[in-house]
């Protein structure tokens, strides 16, 4: 690029170079308007979502601390520190808390490996939606007739256990409906002695347990097969075994199907004690 004037044009002719070394070297793969414009569009769509979830979670947030802290107590209920909502939320938070942890706790498996799944295990929260429905429902019910009565009564209590009853469908135990039907029974009565409509009775509780117990042998004598199996291993543990050799043949004319589990065991019996001839006789000296 020599010339007359020395280096004169020289700018101009490198820039030039520059400009034709750059489109040389420019990306060989084809660029496509639409797909940057999809991407940008999904990451505003993206940040639109999050900021929504943001919202929503914020929006609750402030609604459940406007509730709880400025809700309505009825100036009957005795839950001064809360509100009659507030004090449903955490009694249900409370007791399903207690509930899953125990479950937990019931659960540990053996393997590390399996510690992990659980915490996410559908039956660990069976017993927590049982107990903080069944507080929550009863407290609920309970300042409800209470804003609807203007009063606060021992009938609410009635009302708002029957009705807390409904939660035994998140765990279905026998062991725990009798225990409450019995707790049932047993408030009933002396809340009558105190009224003075049930006369009071001297070792009540004694012969009431008396009752039970005899109840409970006459089954496991009877029909075994109508027992808890952990309460008739409860019972040939206490007894070393007596209660299984019994000759249960001969009471299957009472109907009851006393040897229904006993179907291959015969008793050896001394002939000298009985009176029809036994199966398997005792050999005598």
């Amino acid at each position: 690029f020599r010339c007359k004037d020395g280096l004169k044009g020289f700018t101009f002719s490198a820039l030039n170079l520059r400009h034709i070394a750059y489109f040389k070297k420019a990306p060989t793969h084809s660029f496509s308007p639409e797909v940057a414009f999809s991407k940008i569009d999904r990451k505003i769509k993206h940040c639109e979502e999050v900021s929504r979830r943001m919202n929503i979670i914020a929006v609750t947030k402030k609604l459940v601390d406007k509730v709880c802290k400025h809700g309505p107590r009825h100036r009957c209920c005795k839950h001064y520190e809360d509100n009659c909502i507030s004090y449903c939320i955490k009694g249900f938070i409370r007791m399903f808390s207690v509930g899953y942890l125990i479950q937990c706790c019931l659960r540990i498996p053996t393997k590390p490996s399996r510690l992990l799944s659980l915490f996410y295990n559908k039956e660990n929260f069976q017993l927590g939606a049982f107990l903080g429905s069944f507080v929550s429902i009863y407290k609920g019910t309970s300042c409800f007739l209470r804003w609807v009565r203007n009063l606060d009564d021992e009938l609410h209590a009635l009302i708002a256990g029957s009705l807390a009853g409904v939660s035994m469908m998140f765990y279905k135990s026998t062991t725990i409906s009798m225990y409450l039907a019995s707790k049932l029974v047993e408030t009933m009565y002396f809340k009558g002695i105190e009224a003075g409509k049930v006369p009071y009775f001297p070792q009540a509780d004694s012969i009431i347990y008396a009752i039970s117990t005899a109840i409970c042998f006459q089954a496991a004598v009877m029909e075994v097969q109508n027992l808890r199996p952990s309460y008739w291993k409860f019972l040939l543990r206490l007894t070393k075994g007596r209660f299984a050799v019994m000759n249960r043949r001969v009471l299957d004319v009472f109907g009851t199907e006393a040897s229904k589990n006993f179907k291959n065991f015969i008793p050896k019996l001394d002939p000298r004690y009985t009176s029809i001839p036994p199966e398997l006789p005792i050999e005598l000296s």
